[in-house]
This record gives C-alpha cells, sequence and structure tokens, in this order.
C-alpha cells in the first residue's frame, strides 16, 4: 500500500511532477491506488484552500477513514508524543494491519516525522520511483 501523508497530499495537489506520474499510473493499473489518511486530507486542506478537491478529483486516490479503533489509536499516539494528528493517522496506515497483507510505503516530504521501523520515501528523492 501507498500512503501520502500531508506533505505529499499538498506537494500532488500543487502539481508535484513525480507524485502525478505515480497517480496517473496507478489510475491505469487495476487495484491499484494511492491512500490518503483522513486526517492527513483534512490538515492539506487547512494549509491549502481547495487541496482536497484536486487530489480527490484523480481516480487513483482513496480515503483511509477513521474509524472508531483508527480513532483510539491515533488519540494515543498523539497523546504519546509522536506528532500531529495527521502524522499520528499517517503513521496508523503504514502499520501492518489485517486487511493489507502487503508492506506499506509512506511518501512523504518530511521523512524525520516518522520513527525508525516506518518504510518512508521522500517524495523529492531523486530515484523515487527508480528512475535516477
Amino acid at each position: 500500500m501507498i500512503i501520502l501523508d500531508t506533505s505529499a497530499v499538498r506537494a500532488l495537489a500543487g502539481g508535484h511532477k513525480t507524485l502525478s506520474l505515480l497517480a496517473g499510473n496507478m489510475a491505469r493499473t487495476p487495484g491499484d491506488h494511492l491512500t490518503v489518511p483522513a486526517l492527513c486530507l483534512m490538515q492539506a486542506e487547512v494549509e491549502d484552500e481547495g487541496a482536497a478537491r484536486r487530489v480527490l478529483g484523480l481516480s487513483s486516490v482513496l480515503v483511509d477513514d477513521l474509524d472508531t479503533i483508527a480513532s483510539v489509536t491515533v488519540g494515543t499516539m498523539v497523546r504519546d508524543g509522536y506528532g500531529g494528528p495527521d502524522t499520528c493517522h499517517a503513521l496508523y496506515c503504514a502499520l501492518p494491519r489485517a486487511e493489507f497483507a502487503s508492506m506499506s510505503i509512506l511518501l512523504t516530504g518530511t521523512e524525520e516525522a516518522y520513527p525508525p521501523g516506518i518504510v518512508t520515501v521522500d517524495i523529492d528523492a531523486p530515484g523515487m520511483l527508480g528512475f535516477y
């Protein structure tokens, strides 16, 4: 599963070349999608009016809802100092869950916001899509 945190959502909404290419490729591949945690979408909209509308207009984007279990877990993470609500929702999405059997990759512009053990990829890394 590929997850976009707030910084990646804002970049995609702003036309980030590599993320736009990734979103286009995912749209053409059946079953593939980019996951956006609901709280990251909310924070991106707070910081950049219209960002949510631009990102939700892409067919390859799915929003990970904040259900009961997620809200309790994310709240605990925030209380324990893992970051703000949006960062913790992205972190929650990147952790192993029963409904996602594969490894999660978290695309971000702020890799330092996440603890060791979480697979993060900087959205501006030269080799993000395998091109150098």
